[in-house]
C-alpha cells in the first residue's frame, strides 16, 4: 500500500463510514466510484452576476449576498439557461483528515454537453482545488455553454477525487486527434433544445448534433464552436492508477481541450483481449484553426492509487467502456 496516491473506492467509503465525507440525504449505491466521488446538486441554485472565488478568510456564502440574483427550485427542477452562471450547494460536506486532499472534475456527460461546471470552497483561491483537512460545504458554479440544461436536486455534474499527500506523476503521455473516420467529429448545433441530464438515451442527436465529414484528414475549428472529437490513441488505464486529461501548453493553438479529465482505474482495459478505449475530447478553439490528423492536443497524467480499487471501472457496464468517438449518454445511438 502507498503512503502517497490517489484514495481507492475502498478508503472513500471509509472517510464516509468514519464521518470525514457526510451528506444531506443517504448516499446512493452508486456513487462512490472506483477512484473518485459523485457529487449531488443540492435543492437550489442561485443565478449570479458573475463568476468569482471566494479568497482567503471569506465564505462563498458570503460572497453571494452581492452576487445572487434569484433563486432556483430544484426539488421541483429547472432550467438552466445556456450563457448564464448558477451556483449550487452539493448534497455533501466534507471534514477531511490531515494530509488528505481533494481535486474536482466534470463527469463525462457533463462535459460532452459544454457545460461547464467547477468547484468552490471556503477560503478557496481557486477552482477544483480541496485544501487538505478541509472542512466545510462544496458548491458548484455552473455555466451552460452551448446547450440549455434541465437538472433536478440529487443531479450530478461533477465528481471529487480525493489524494493523500501529493503522490508522483508517474507517466505524462501525448494525446492526438484521430480525423480519419467517415465521421471526423461533432459540431454542436447552437439553437437546439434543452437537454435532460437526468434523462439517458432521450434525445436525437440530429436536433443537437452536425456531422463532420472527414476532409483529407484535416479539420478547421471555427472560433466559439464547441466539438466531440476522438483521441488517435486507445486508452488504457492500469488497475492501480488513474489519470487525468489536461489541456495542451496554448502554444502549439489557442484551443481548450477536455473539459472532463478523469480516468478511473479500469478504463479502457479487456482483460481477455488488452484492448483499449478512445479518449473523447471536448475542444472549443479561440481563433480559427486548422487541426489535423494525429495533431497533439492534450496529455494524459497518470497517478498512483495508494492501493487497487475493489471495483474497476465498466465493471457491470458503462456507457463510456470500450467507446470509439461517441456523444453523450442523453442521446440516441
Amino acid at each position: 500500500m502507498n503512503t502517497n496516491g490517489i484514495l481507492p473506492c475502498q478508503a472513500i467509503e471509509a472517510l464516509i463510514s468514519g464521518g470525514a465525507i457526510t451528506a444531506e440525504t443517504p448516499f446512493a449505491p452508486d456513487q462512490v466510484q472506483p477512484a473518485s466521488l459523485d457529487l449531488r446538486l443540492g435543492p437550489v441554485a442561485w443565478r449570479v452576476r458573475a463568476s468569482f472565488l471566494p479568497g482567503v478568510g471569506r465564505k462563498v456564502a458570503d460572497r453571494m449576498s452581492g452576487l445572487s440574483m434569484h433563486a432556483l427550485d430544484l426539488e421541483r427542477g429547472a432550467v438552466l439557461e445556456k450563457g448564464c452562471v448558477y451556483l449550487v450547494r452539493v448534497q455533501e460536506h466534507l471534514a477531511l483528515p490531515a494530509g488528505v486532499s481533494a481535486r474536482a472534475n466534470p463527469k463525462s456527460s457533463t462535459g460532452r454537453v459544454d457545460v461547464f461546471v467547477r468547484l468552490l470552497t471556503d477560503h478557496g483561491e481557486a477552482f477544483d482545488d480541496v485544501a487538505p483537512g478541509y472542512a466545510g460545504p462544496l458548491y458548484l458554479e455552473i455555466a451552460p455553454q452551448t446547450f440549455s440544461v434541465l437538472v433536478r436536486a440529487g443531479t450530478r455534474l461533477n465528481q471529487l477525487r480525493l489524494k493523500a499527500g501529493d503522490p508522483p506523476r508517474l507517466v505524462v503521455t501525448n494525446v492526438g486527434v484521430d480525423l480519419t473516420g467517415a465521421i471526423a467529429g461533432y459540431r454542436a448545433r447552437r439553437h437546439a433544445g434543452i437537454i435532460d441530464l437526468d434523462r439517458e438515451g432521450a434525445c436525437d442527436p440530429k436536433d443537437f448534433w452536425e456531422e463532420l465529414e472527414q476532409r483529407h484528414g484535416e479539420l478547421l475549428l471555427d472560433p466559439g464552436e464547441f466539438y466531440i472529437l476522438a483521441s488517435k490513441e486507445d486508452v488504457a488505464i492500469p488497475v492501480d492508477q488513474a489519470a487525468e486529461m489536461t489541456p495542451i501548453d496554448p502554444a502549439v493553438g489557442e484551443f481548450r481541450v477536455h473539459y472532463a479529465g478523469f480516468f478511473d482505474p479500469g478504463f479502457g482495459i479487456d482483460e481477455a483481449r488488452g484492448a483499449g478505449s478512445k479518449g473523447v475530447l471536448e475542444v472549443r478553439s479561440h481563433t480559427p484553426f486548422l487541426l489535423e490528423d494525429g495533431q497533439i492536443v492534450a496529455r494524459l497524467v497518470f497517478e498512483p492509487l495508494t492501493e487497487r480499487p475493489n471495483r474497476l471501472y465498466g465493471e457491470g457496464g458503462s456507457h463510456y467502456q470500450k467507446q470509439g468517438l461517441k456523444l453523450s449518454k442523453h442521446f440516441k445511438a
